[in-house]
Order: structure tokens, then C-alpha cells, then sequence
């Protein structure tokens, strides 16, 4: 093996790569919460490009979507669209987002919901609150207001998602559900309900009585936070 002519320097490291051991530091002593969302962006991104400074990136995508959370729910072909980030960049992102609606998810599992309802809310969040489409999710229910299943029913456009009443009630008796949270996001940010909103939970509401489901709430997530119909009692 060659040596290396020692008149000669040797090749200095990637002046990023000291900043790298110092955010791992901060990282590891004193935990996310000290870190904006740029730097744990920072972070996720060191695997996925291990010969990039990952800080300019970051602060792209920052200014790109607006926050931490935003980035992650942003479709492939949206980060893509950003200087340095590549599909396998893009794809390991949106691991870390399925990875945290898995954990929320669980949270849920075998609990009673009722009981649980920050989960609920944290949940409903993490999987729609920054999504750039409408979308209709139940949270089906037995009879101990324990989860039985999550399901996505429909996916829409920016302002509208069709709703079936009937056939939510239908899955809700395929499941032998005998209770259902409603919930569906904005991506305006505004949660407040429309009037369709209101009207369309209102029919599900009176179609699902007579078979014995009980809608217990309708919840409404964006980016500004969330709406409860119970807790507004429009229903």
C-alpha cells in the first residue's frame, strides 16, 4: 500500500463534519427539545447524505413548508423539488413520519379511547394535520370504547372529500363497531366546521342510530389546531 508523501498535508475533513459531532452532542445531552426544527431536520438527514453539508438543506426545507412537522408530511415529489434532496433523502423523511403515526397509533391500541383522548388528538394530528389533501378517517369502536380499527374511508382534493353516510355505517357494521369517532382534516389550517361538515355528520349521525352505532364525536384537524363538534355542540 502506497504511504503518503509526508512533505505533502494530509486532506483536511469536510468543514461540516465538527458541526455534525457537535449537534450529536446537544442532541444526545440536553435532547430534541433544545434543538429548532431545522437542526433535528439537520440530523435526520445525515444518513441519507452522508457527503452533503445538511444545513443549508434544512433550512430550505424549513422555508420551503414551514415547520418540522410540515416537512415530513410534504409528498415525495414536493421535497424532491428541493435543492439536495433526492428520493432516497425524501423516502428516509417520510419513514420518520410513518414511524411516528405508527407510534401514536399504538398508543391507542387496546385502550379505551374515551379515556385516552389526548392520544386520540395526537394521533389524528400526526397522520393529518399537514396533509395537503383532505382526507375522511373513522376510528371504529366496541362496545368497551376500545379501538377495533383505524381507517382511512376517502381522500379528496384541497377543500372537499366526498362522505357516504351510508356506507360508513355500513363498514361500521362489517367491523361489529357499535361506536365511531369521525374525524377529517383542513388543510387551510382552520378547523372550524362548515356547514356541509355539520350537515354531513348530522346524517350519519341519523342513519347509524336505529342500527345501534353511536358517534360519539367529530373532530376536524389542521394546522392551527383542532375542532371538536361535541365540544361545540353542533352535535
Amino acid at each position: 500500500m502506497a504511504e503518503q508523501d509526508p512533505r505533502k498535508p494530509a486532506a483536511a475533513a469536510p468543514h461540516y463534519h465538527g458541526h455534525r459531532d457537535r449537534l450529536w452532542a446537544k442532541f444526545r445531552e440536553a435532547g430534541a427539545s433544545a434543538l429548532a426544527d431545522y437542526e433535528l431536520l439537520e440530523i435526520l438527514l445525515f444518513r441519507a447524505l452522508p457527503r452533503r453539508d445538511t444545513k443549508p438543506i434544512a433550512k430550505a426545507l424549513i422555508e420551503r413548508f414551514g415547520s418540522f412537522a410540515e416537512v415530513l408530511s410534504a409528498p415525495v415529489r414536493l421535497l424532491t423539488e428541493i435543492d439536495g434532496i433526492g428520493e432516497k433523502a425524501a423516502v428516509e423523511l417520510k419513514l420518520v413520519e410513518a414511524a411516528a403515526q405508527r407510534l401514536t397509533g399504538g398508543k391507542l391500541r387496546n385502550r379505551p379511547v374515551l379515556g385516552s383522548w389526548r392520544q386520540v388528538l395526537e394521533h389524528c394530528r400526526s397522520t393529518m394535520a399537514f396533509a395537503d389533501k383532505e382526507q375522511f378517517r373513522i376510528l371504529f369502536l366496541d362496545k368497551r370504547n376500545t379501538l377495533i380499527a383505524d381507517e382511512v374511508q376517502q381522500s379528496g382534493t384541497v377543500d372537499h372529500t366526498p362522505v357516504y353516510p351510508r356506507e360508513v355505517v355500513k363498514r361500521a357494521l362489517e367491523l361489529s363497531a357499535t361506536a365511531i369517532i369521525l374525524v377529517h382534516n383542513h388543510p387551510s389550517g382552520d378547523p372550524t366546521p362548515s356547514r356541509p361538515d355539520i350537515d354531513m355528520t348530522r346524517k350519519i349521525i341519523e342513519i347509524a342510530g336505529p342500527m345501534g352505532i353511536a358517534i360519539h364525536d367529530h373532530v376536524i384537524v389542521g394546522k392551527d389546531g383542532h375542532a371538536s363538534m361535541k365540544g361545540l355542540k353542533l352535535i
